[in-house]
């Protein structure tokens, strides 16, 4: 078995399968909580935190989302 074969066959399948689901999930999360925290909440402090998760929130998953595709697309170059 060589460092590629491990690469490929374990490595790059895990991540994809597990960790980026994990990452889109956990922002998506936070979006819902930062949306939830802007519109129904009475206090000022908490609507402007609340845009502020939002807001972050759909900054990482255009980071994830992008960083994502820019490995994929390493992979499919390098790949043999």
């Amino acid at each position: 078995m060589t460092f590629a074969d491990l690469v490929y066959g374990f490595i790059v399948p895990a991540i994809d399968s597990v960790v980026i689901p994990l990452l889109y999930a956990i922002a998506f999360i936070m979006f819902l909580v930062g949306m939830v925290r802007y519109f129904f909440s009475d206090n000022e402090d908490k609507r402007k935190q609340g845009r502020g998760f939002a807001i972050w929130s759909i900054i990482a998953l255009v980071v994830i989302f992008s960083v994502w595709g820019l490995v994929r697309l390493l992979i499919s170059v390098i790949a043999p």
